[in-house]
């Protein structure tokens, strides 16, 4: 009896490794890149429910925006320190890069635009499925 118990005690204890394994896994990583005057990709696709690291890079020349209000607004959002205030956006100095890691919760497909430069164009996507 002893023996079984003891089997029951590691197989429990293997199952709470695994899952506790599972939440501690790295978050998938998706880029932007951010240039005079583009994102690259324009349209980014995440799936509802998944956790992200967001590595946002500016290779341009100047201040550039990763504003998606819409979207900030309704994902879970682990380090808000990386953002501004209102949540709302990623500002990054020229050369300077930052990750945001978060969790979609609502699919749709929402705005992005950087604030400084959407009359230019700098506009784009983003999906959650």
């Amino acid at each position: 009896m002893r023996t079984f118990i003891s089997i029951g005690a590691l197989a429990a204890l293997a199952l709470s490794a695994l899952a506790a394994g599972a939440t501690a896994a790295e978050p998938e990583r998706v880029t932007v890149v951010m240039t005079e005057y583009t994102f690259k990709p324009d349209h980014v696709v995440f799936q509802h429910g998944h956790r992200y690291r967001l590595h946002l890079q500016n290779s341009g020349g100047e201040l550039h925006e990763f504003t998606a209000a819409a979207f900030f607004k309704t994902a879970k959002i682990e380090n808000p320190d990386a953002m501004n205030a209102d949540r709302t956006d990623v500002v990054l100095q020229p050369h300077e890069s930052k990750d945001i890691i978060l969790t979609p919760n609502r699919k749709g497909t929402f705005a992005l635009v950087c604030a400084d430069h959407d009359w230019e164009g700098m506009i784009g996507t983003i999906t959650v499925k």
